[in-house]
């Protein structure tokens, strides 16, 4: 396996990653176990999952999965928050209340004290760039989050939360993980050139475009 950077850091990823997005819906616990076994055989080191997956039972299952195999601390683990947790105003976006109890969750869930890439899964407008960062910093000063992330934030957005981090001294973001594949290249006008230009990772979501590239509809 030739792995690679991820942005900035001195993480070495391989080209591919396991995303979960189908972890507990529809695949079942057992099946979606045996995927992360063969994807760690394969050397693919970097498991990407969410929050709102299934309703956190994808980080259940990946959490019982590296908890069982005793391979926790070979693996890039990568999470995210922004969807709804709860009924409750204050359980959603990208607000430092929602963001330090959402990682506390996942925490729980992962069944680990640390999540290498912690990533926003959305962009949130209403909120202040700098009350994100600074939450997203004290949870890197913690030690329960080696990194950060963006996905599926416009290019300006990303620029915005790079300017911030770099004016007020919080940490930075070291990817972003856009919607891409034959489909849809619509990030190549400006998000890969920024990503390019700033040292950012490119974590691809969506390569075969639901499932229509690999013909899954006629």
């Amino acid at each position: 396996m030739e792995y690679r950077i991820l942005g900035r850091t001195g993480v070495k990823v391989a080209p591919l990653c396991l995303g979960t997005d189908n972890f507990a819906n529809p695949t079942p616990e057992a099946e979606s176990i045996e995927i992360i076994e063969r994807t760690l055989a394969a050397g693919i080191n970097l498991i990407d999952t969410s929050n709102s997956y299934a309703k956190g039972e994808s980080e259940r299952i990946i959490g019982r999965a590296l908890a069982a195999n005793g391979r926790r601390h070979q693996v890039i683990v990568a999470t995210k928050a922004h969807y709804p947790t709860g009924p409750g105003p204050n359980e959603r976006g990208n607000s430092r209340l929602h963001l330090m109890q959402a990682c506390e969750d996942s925490l729980r869930r992962l069944q680990t004290d640390y999540i290498d890439l912690y990533q926003l899964h959305r962009p949130s407008f209403d909120i202040p760039m700098d009350e994100t960062l600074g939450a997203l910093t004290d949870l890197v000063r913690q030690g329960k989050v080696r990194y950060i992330g963006s996905s599926t934030a416009p290019a300006w957005k990303v620029m915005e939360g790079l300017m911030v981090s770099e004016l007020k001294g919080y940490v930075r973001f070291v990817s972003e993980q856009p919607p891409y594949n034959l489909l849809d290249r619509r990030i190549e006008n400006e998000l890969v050139p920024m990503c390019q230009a700033h040292g950012l990772g490119i974590l691809p979501w969506s390569p075969l475009a639901m499932g229509i590239l690999a013909g899954r509809y006629s």
